[in-house]
């Protein structure tokens, strides 16, 4: 796949019934609220209004499809975890539509894990890739907010986010910054390969 020239909001949903019924290989996204989730959508997608950027954490709260090189494959983006001040309702819900995505959609080939470069992953990061681990799911690293990081600081900071998560020190993890764009080709291949196989493999 070359860079993505086409991406479309497609809908919302929460329950099964309401996801979208074909073979079209889907990537889902995840991220705390305040990751820089929806800018590293509208980046990738060059298209500054696919994701809605909130000065609230926490507003999605639903799963959003998106059409990406007409139908070539789909983005799913879900709700940020860690700093939404929801109800607890509402985290029994969100849970419950993750377990249901997570555990019984075909269509999934990786998932995209977006974790800020400046910080340690929080308990909620740990929490969420053992949480993609038990479904067995393919999970890429993405390592936000490069751009704030000093160059002289990116391996020790590398190290301490896979060593936090307790992975490999050969894991791989992309650098990412939306303003030098750094990354891009990254995600792309990524994503190349993904929809072009049928096997499910843990990237970690």
């Amino acid at each position: 796949m070359e860079r993505i020239k086409q991406a479309q909001f497609l809908t919302s949903a929460i329950k099964e019934e309401q996801w979208p019924q074909d073979e079209i290989p889907e990537f889902c996204f995840v991220g705390r609220s305040n990751v820089g989730k929806s800018t590293f959508l509208n980046t990738i997608c060059n298209n500054g209004k696919l994701a809605r950027v909130s000065q609230t954490p926490g507003k999605t709260q639903m799963l959003n499809f998106f059409t990406i090189n007409n139908n070539i494959c789909r983005f799913v983006d879900v709700p940020g975890y860690g700093f939404a001040k929801v109800s607890n309702e509402k985290k029994i819900q969100f849970a419950t539509m993750m377990d249901e995505y997570f555990q019984s959609r075909k269509n999934l080939k990786a998932v995209f894990l977006l974790l800020d470069l400046r910080h340690a992953p929080s308990k909620d990061d740990i929490d969420m890739l053992e949480y993609l681990q038990h479904y067995h799911l393919k999970i890429h690293l993405i390592a936000t907010k490069v751009d704030k990081v000093k160059n002289s600081q990116l391996v020790k900071k590398k190290k301490l986010i896979l060593s936090t998560l307790k992975l490999s020190t050969n894991t791989p993890i992309i650098l990412f910054s939306s303003i030098s764009k750094q990354g891009i080709d990254l995600v792309i291949s990524k994503l190349a390969d993904d929809v072009n196989t049928d096997e499910v493999e843990l990237e970690t």
